[in-house]
């Protein structure tokens, strides 16, 4: 049985397998005309492995690997022969150095340069090729119905009977599996099929967050009357963090703002939701910032913790650290790591937020929370992916309950993971009650609607300039 997660791995063992093809082309253009020996080839085929392995941590930098059975074969091919390009100057910048560094005769580079040109043909061509082969090879499978996209329409009169028909008559290369629609209105009509179809009746909108857990749901098609737009943050809240793509019909486009984009999908015009809140390469950039950073907090500065721990240590009884579960990314739970700034027991009446004056804050803790030192074990959090250096700061489901009552879209923070520092964390401080919590929330959300490296090196930098200063709380 074939799975769709495995699909992604064909296509990265096709792009390394083409770029060792096109290696060896290379090596047997060169000895064609004359500039290499066949003596030689052992020796320069050993270079092909890690040039290959260089291709194919570029291609995914580029977003090569995700998404792989909804992507354009015209388009991905354009795409890659920029990539490579990319990847030609990088080859070329090396050659350069190699110049100014070793002095060597420039005539010996124009030749190499002329082989470069060649290799990127040549990684051009068998790239494009098992590209198309793998592609076409996954549009079989589709088209077979051997692979699907479990998808569910919310929405129930003409707009939802019209999407519905055009996809099963004009769309069937996209693979959607329908398993049925929910109405959005009204009472539950599960013994129902919709009009003039076979689609069953799965439940009414209370039942959309059961409901897409429970079959599994990846794809839905909003299909609302004029009279159901006010529903439309009801549903997106309920299917947010989900990881279900979300796709709505173009006649809602005036409620939504900013985070969609208008597409071409099941032959006419849709609105559909971004769910790619970076590129796939400031992800992976994001990730190994946080992993080197971690690394050096928790080495290099292991004598200054060790210091923190002993102060914490002898000036209240209790334990060093503070542990406490916390909601991650996705909404799974997790231990946060923190240094004790409280005396023990502290909340031996139940869940408490923390203020000001908070009397049951010690001396030297209130010093570390001015600081943000009783922030810094977090970086085990960090280093081991529960959490990232900036991102939304993490709450107790204690009280994330009591948030959701008051504003529901505080689910789209479970989008990314939180962080040790955030935009709410920096514009407003720590929240000291839940009415707190939401006005700190509009700044959490547009630090997620504008997430990029560059946001991310602002919030670092007004977060030392905090912690300098002493106005953390």
């Amino acid at each position: 049985m074939i799975r769709k997660k495995a699909i992604p791995l064909y296509f990265l063992l096709t792009d390394f397998i083409g770029a060792l093809m096109a290696w060896s082309a290379l090596l047997i253009f060169r000895v064609s005309i004359g500039a290499s020996h066949w003596s030689q080839v052992n020796d320069l085929l050993q270079g092909g492995i890690p040039v290959a392995a260089f291709w194919v941590a570029l291609y995914s930098l580029a977003g090569f690997y995700k998404d792989v059975l909804r992507k354009s074969r015209a388009r991905e091919i354009l795409y890659m022969v920029g990539i490579v390009f990319m990847g030609g100057l990088i080859f070329a910048f090396l050659l350069i150095n190699r110049i100014l560094v070793d002095n060597e005769d420039l005539g010996e580079y124009r030749r190499l340069y002329q082989y470069l040109i060649v290799y990127l043909l040549f990684q051009i061509g068998f790239g494009i090729t098992g590209k198309l082969l793998v592609m076409s090879y996954s549009k079989y499978l589709i088209k077979r119905k051997i692979l699907n996209f479990r998808t569910l329409i919310i929405g129930s009169d003409k707009q939802a009977v019209d999407v519905f028909e055009e996809i099963e008559k004009k769309s069937q290369h996209l693979g959607l599996l329908f398993l049925g629609y929910l109405k959005v209105s009204g009472q539950n009509g599960s013994k129902h099929t919709m009009e003039g179809t076979s689609l069953p009746c799965l439940g009414t909108l209370p039942d959309l967050e059961k409901l897409v857990i429970a079959e599994k749901i990846e794809q839905v098609i909003i299909a609302l009357e004029k009279q159901e737009h006010d529903t439309l943050q009801q549903i997106l809240t309920a299917i947010e963090g989900y990881g279900i793509r979300t796709a709505i019909v173009p006649d809602i486009y005036q409620i939504l703002l900013g985070s969609v984009k208008i597409t071409q999908l099941f032959g006419t015009p849709i609105i559909e939701i971004k769910t790619d809140i970076m590129p796939v390469w400031q992800k992976t950039v994001k990730r190994l910032m946080d992993v080197i950073f971690s690394l050096m907090v928790l080495i290099i500065g292991f004598p200054f913790l060790f210091t923190v721990a002993m102060i914490t240590k002898f000036t209240s009884a209790g334990p060093i650290f503070f542990f406490q579960e916390r909601i991650g990314k996705g909404g799974i739970p997790f231990r946060i790591i923190k240094f004790r700034s409280m005396y023990a027991d502290a909340e031996k009446m139940g869940p408490q937020l923390s203020s000001s004056h908070d009397p049951r804050v010690t001396p030297w803790g209130r010093f570390m929370r001015r600081t943000r030192l009783d922030e810094f074990p977090q970086f085990w959090n960090v280093l081991v992916g529960e959490m990232s250096l900036v991102g939304p700061r993490p709450e107790r489901q204690h009280f994330i309950d009591q948030i959701v009552r008051i504003a529901p879209h505080y689910k789209h923070l479970n989008r990314v993971r939180p962080g040790i520092t955030s935009l709410g964390q920096v514009k407003f401080g720590y929240a000291e009650n839940v009415e707190q919590m939401v006005r700190r929330l509009k700044f959490d959300i547009l630090y997620i609607e504008n997430m990029s490296l560059a946001m991310d090196f602002r919030i670092l930098a007004y977060t030392i300039i905090t912690m300098l200063q002493g106005r953390g709380k």
